[in-house]
């Protein structure tokens, strides 16, 4: 069983796995420790990880990137669409109102939904991850933003599901980074708990967690977010900069042109790290556009007032996630500060001016998240031994319920699973009815939501059922470790009163952290059981949405056969790869080891199709089928196989010559020990032997060496094992088989150092 851990960030992916001695970060085939997040289609194959950020430039229109922000989330949102003016492929807004991304595949139209892209992307990971250990990959937990919906919740794992994968847990991200930080601690007080405020600003969002640690136990108090302020806010910033800067100096608008605009927040990018380590930094880019070259200059101080706004921004889920865990300032234990984008100094001190103390930078900041869903896998799985650690995670947002006309259902608490509760959870519901009805899951305060998110989650269908007055109906909900709302069972309630009058059952509800099942009743003096009997109703859901079931079928065989493309082309590729190589290879092979063995019209037939190949695999063949290059081989082959031949077949001549010959030499010499008949048989048989081949060899060295063999080195061999057979026949009668060998110094005469076994028996 594979033990692994995904973090899919919104601008790079890291793969984490469990192994004997620890959390182990896996490597790409660029042996880098991150992977771009982002899926490239070419004409003829799809181009994921490192390879698609690689054509992104040449190819922005069919090159998907930040596809996180995008998954489970509605076209007409306003962030949404901020979203997607920076990004350069076409969208559209889908049938289920969600995004429908446009691209040209194949030399066709091809749309594809946020889901299946990450679906591909998974499928990359996965790849690389079995690559790395040797062992199929399928069960995962995977890391996700605290903020993420139930849409998005489940839209990530229909995306794990397109690519074979069975995550065992969808963890929040900060969650991941806590057990990271607490497992290992072993400093904490047994007395009183620890509190640490972990704060991630990655590549698009900023995360706020606080947690509270005790010795083998971690409890999330709170989650608070700013889900549109990250590292590319602040690149955004630079771009937009130098943007109007280029337009007055250089009177080019990069807006206009889409590679343009990519190079430039590509540069500004790296010229934000620079900034970070440097009091100023400039910026140079060749042919941006209009084949003009730009040079910038930006100091840190200038940059800092530039960003001041969203520097400013920090505070809030700060001070959010404080007071959300009801803990003062002096009860913190520490300020972690992790994450792509947090790398700033200006946030450095902005954290501290906020907390008093200046954060600490003890956990790596771009792989903690997928050491932490790592570790979590180990500890879910059967086959690792983990110390016992318990993980309390708490659910952002407030689910409650709605009836059939669309009212609130009042509950304790004024939700079914109020915010900040653990998960996972399971609640029972008890309800009053007399057919089927239905339940919707909301979100009770949309004001923790983040901006533009539907407060409707999944509607429910409890039955078909029938009953001839309201009886009690009990729906067991369960918050699941992903924080997805299913509803495990619902049962119908019958209650037998033999001995009683009926009792007129009411229609209010009744809501319990576990099953509760009446089991007595009092009757006038008299205290009864009474018999119950509980009917399974069935139940389904639908998801505001969502995937439909046909909708991932269809979605998983698509996967399959856009990966069997990337295959066939790849396999395609070598076939060409293998037949180029072969063309330079006999070219020199002619001109250097090989010419001896070649005649002037064999070289000149030869070289004649070696030139008529290049040509043609860079003119025509250049695009062709996988058949077409291994029959080019198959000819070329058959032309050159006879040379191959001939120059192979001399080495191996000389081999086996210098074998025979030496056999000959062993056995004259071993003959000696034998009796006089044996030993004129033995010198008979060695003459004859060593004439043949004399014979044979002035034969093959008369011919020029651009000829066919008249003398093989199979010959050699043949003759070699006639005669060990017959000098074996003569000797039958004196020596058994071993010591034959011994006596004649044949192949096998390095036996005669082994020592003799002796006479006990080992048991």
């Amino acid at each position: 069983m594979s033990v692994v851990g995904f973090d899919i960030g919104n601008e790079n992916c890291v793969i984490a796995a469990a192994k004997n001695r620890g959390i182990d970060v896996l490597l790409n085939d660029e042996s880098n420790r991150e992977t771009p997040a982002v899926v490239s289609f070419g004409e003829k194959q799809r181009f994921l990880g490192s390879a698609g950020a690689a054509s992104a430039t040449m190819n922005p229109r069919s090159t998907i990137s930040q596809v996180k922000r995008l998954i489970g989330s509605e076209y007409k949102n306003p962030l949404v669409q901020d979203d997607l003016k920076l990004l350069p492929f076409e969208t559209s807004e889908a049938s289920d109102g969600g995004v429908l991304i446009h691209l040209h595949y194949l030399n066709e139209k091809h749309t594809y939904k946020p889901v299946q892209i990450l679906g591909m992307l998974f499928a990359h990971l996965k790849q690389m991850a079995e690559k790395n250990l040797e062992t199929p990959v399928t069960s995962c937990v995977i890391g996700i933003p605290s903020y993420f919906t139930d849409l998005q919740r489940r839209a990530y794992l229909d995306a794990a599901h397109i690519a074979g994968l069975k995550p065992l847990r969808l963890m929040h991200d900060c969650t991941a980074i806590a057990l990271g930080y607490g497992i290992y601690k072993t400093d904490f007080s047994d007395s009183r708990t620890t509190n640490v405020v972990f704060v991630d600003i990655g590549h698009c969002d900023t995360q706020v967690t606080v947690a509270a640690f005790e010795q083998g136990h971690m409890k999330v108090l709170s989650h608070a977010f700013d889900n549109h302020l990250g590292g590319r806010d602040f690149d955004e910033v630079l771009f937009k900069y130098f943007a109007e800067k280029f337009k007055q100096q250089y009177n080019i608008d990069v807006y206009s042109n889409t590679r343009a605009s990519i190079r430039l927040r590509t540069a500004c990018e790296k010229l934000k790290k620079v900034l970070s380590a440097n009091a100023e930094a400039p910026l140079n880019i060749e042919c941006l556009m209009d084949e003009k070259d730009v040079k910038g200059f930006i100091k840190r101080d200038d940059f800092e007032n530039l960003c001041s706004e969203l520097l400013e921004r920090i505070s809030s889920p700060c001070y959010k996630a404080v007071n959300d865990a009801r803990i003062s300032a002096d009860k913190i234990y520490a300020i972690e500060l992790v994450g792509s984008g947090s790398r700033i100094p200006a946030i450095m001190r902005k954290l501290t001016s906020l907390f008093g103390r200046e954060p600490r930078r003890t956990l790596n900041a771009s792989e903690c998240v997928a050491r932490g869903c790592a570790l979590q896998c180990a500890m879910l799985s059967p086959t690792f031994r983990v110390r016992d650690y318990e993980v309390q995670d708490s659910f952002p947002f407030a689910i409650g319920l709605q009836s059939d006309e669309g009212k609130t259902i009042a509950l304790p608490n004024g939700a079914l699973f109020s915010k900040g509760h653990p998960f996972p959870s399971y609640k029972m519901l008890s309800l009053h009815r007399h057919n089927t009805f239905y339940l919707e899951a909301i979100y009770t305060n949309e004001n923790d939501l983040p901006l533009g998110v539907s407060s409707k989650l999944t509607h429910f269908t409890i039955g078909p059922f029938s009953s001839g007055e309201k009886s009690k109906v009990k729906v067991r909900f369960h918050l699941n470790l992903h924080g997805i709302v299913t509803i495990e069972s619902a049962s119908l309630i019958e209650e037998d009163h033999p001995h009683s009058p009926s009792e007129h059952m009411g229609t209010e509800t009744h809501m319990s952290n576990g099953d509760s099942t009446p089991s007595t009743t009092h009757t006038g003096d008299e205290m009864r059981k009474n018999k119950v009997k509980r009917h399974d109703i069935p139940v389904s859901e639908y998801v505001f949405g969502g995937t439909t079931r046909d909708e991932l079928i269809e979605a998983q065989e698509t996967e399959r056969m856009l990966a069997n493309q990337d295959i066939y082309v790849e396999q395609t590729k070598e076939k060409k790869n293998t037949l180029e190589s072969f063309v330079y290879d006999t070219r020199e092979k002619l001109l250097s080891t090989h010419r001896r063995f070649a005649t002037e019209e064999e070289r000149e037939g030869i070289s004649r199709n070696l030139q008529e190949t290049e040509d043609w695999l860079y003119e025509d063949g250049d695009d062709e089928s996988q058949q077409a290059y291994i029959q080019r081989l198959e000819d070329l082959r058959k032309l050159v196989d006879p040379i191959e031949n001939r120059y192979k077949e001399e080495d191996a001549r000389i081999q086996a010559t210098t074998t025979l010959s030496n056999s000959i030499k062993h056995y004259r010499k071993a003959a000696d020990s034998l009796p006089p008949s044996d030993k004129d048989a033995v010198y008979t048989e060695c003459n004859k032997a060593e004439q043949w081949l004399l014979e044979k060899s002035q034969l093959q060295d008369s011919m020029p060496k651009n000829a066919d063999p008249v003398f093989w080195s199979t010959e050699i061999n043949r003759k070699a094992e006639v005669l060990e057979r017959m000098l074996k026949h003569i000797t039958r009668n004196k020596y058994s088989g071993s010591s034959y060998e011994e006596a004649m110094g044949g192949s096998n005469s390095n036996q005669r150092d082994k020592p003799k076994p002796d006479d006990m028996d080992v048991d």
